[in-house]
């Protein structure tokens, strides 16, 4: 095992903090895998850190960027104005000044052309910056909300001799009907239910900030308590590792757990009729996209010990398991489950 060198360590700390790309993102992961310095390290920087997750982060208001903007169109329209006034002006005065006239002309054209490129090009970068801060704020939310759900996890573990929220099942009965009405339990997200039913997390967490539904208001909590699920699919837009059938022997949480992750792409268009059956043959996009809660840049990854990573590739851990899909299967029909502890598979 080779020594941490400097760049190394600056990777890991930046990972810690959120402040990598894609590429560095898989890099770090790498490391702190394969090297048990780095993974050493990356447990005592996120332990420093931790005081940091009790700190909701604030976003820049809306208006105040939208007041920004709103100001350099006003100073762009303005040169333009000013523009058309000095030509205007000039086309008046008399002839004989004519050559040292458009001499002038020509130096204010020019100035106020300058002018109008820098304002230009200041909305095009404002507006960018916008779109990468309230990138970034989101995949933060999401990454808090992961956070609170573990908190849930753990306490009801703590609760229950360990064991994890769970629903018992019975052998090849569906997992992806979100919200079915009834007692059996046809989904993979009536065991995280039980968070909510027992106030362990708050519903309004399950729906990632960044998703497509961007549901905010959260349930009725006295409604909450008579329903066995999710109302619906738009409540709950990430993916929970697939409990076995006995679930309620599923104990403790294992570090190094794949637990949840933002939306699976292979099942974000569900049939809305759970009379019908599911057949799914994921062509080769499908097996390759990352979520569309981050516009397919990656997805947050929650594991046991309650790390939460922003990952820009689906094949994780030493095995490099994709745990968007299931071991040796190129159809779905929503009731398959995994082979072994070690085929991470979260859905729906």
């Amino acid at each position: 095992m080779t020594s941490l060198n400097n760049q190394q360590k600056q990777l890991l700390f930046d990972y810690c903090i959120g402040l990598t790309s894609a590429e560095e993102t898989a890099e770090a992961a790498q490391l702190v895998s394969s090297n048990k310095e780095a993974s050493e390290l990356y447990l005592k920087l996120k332990a420093s850190l931790a005081p940091l997750d009790s700190i909701k982060p604030e976003s820049c208001p809306d208006d105040l960027a939208e007041h920004t903007v709103w100001r350099l169109n006003s100073l762009a329209h303005a040169g333009r104005t000013k523009l058309h006034e000095l030509i205007t002006a000039e086309q008046r005065r008399a002839e004989p000044a004519k050559t040292s006239l458009w001499f002038s002309v020509g130096r204010r054209l020019a100035m106020a052309a300058v002018f109008m490129i820098v304002g230009g090009a200041m909305i095009t970068t404002l507006n960018f910056i916008t779109k990468v801060a309230h990138r970034k704020y989101s995949q933060q939310m999401c990454q808090m909300q992961l956070s609170n759900i573990w908190r849930g996890m753990n306490d009801y573990s703590s609760d229950h001799d360990g064991k994890l929220p769970a629903v018992a099942t019975t052998e090849g009965a569906p997992w992806w009907k979100v919200g079915c009405p009834g007692q059996e339990n046809h989904s993979n997200t009536r065991h995280m239910w039980l968070l909510v039913k027992g106030d362990y997390a708050k519903s309004a967490d399950f729906a990632c900030p960044a998703g497509r539904s961007n549901v905010t208001a959260q349930l009725d909590a006295s409604k909450s308590k008579d329903l066995c699920d999710f109302p619906s699919r738009k409540f709950v837009t990430y993916s929970f590792r697939l409990m076995p059938p006995k679930a309620e022997s599923v104990n403790a949480l294992n570090a190094q757990r794949v637990l949840i992750s933002d939306l699976n792409p292979l099942f974000e268009q569900l049939p809305q009729d759970y009379s019908k059956s599911l057949t799914l043959r994921p062509d080769e996009v499908q097996l390759s996209a990352n979520s569309a809660n981050h516009n397919r840049r990656g997805q947050n990854v929650l594991f046991g010990d309650g790390r939460v990573e922003f990952v820009g590739a689906r094949r994780l851990g030493l095995a490099r398991d994709d745990i968007f899909t299931l071991q040796n299967t190129n159809v779905y029909r929503g009731n398959e489950m995994p082979a072994s502890e070690s085929d991470a598979f979260l859905a729906p």
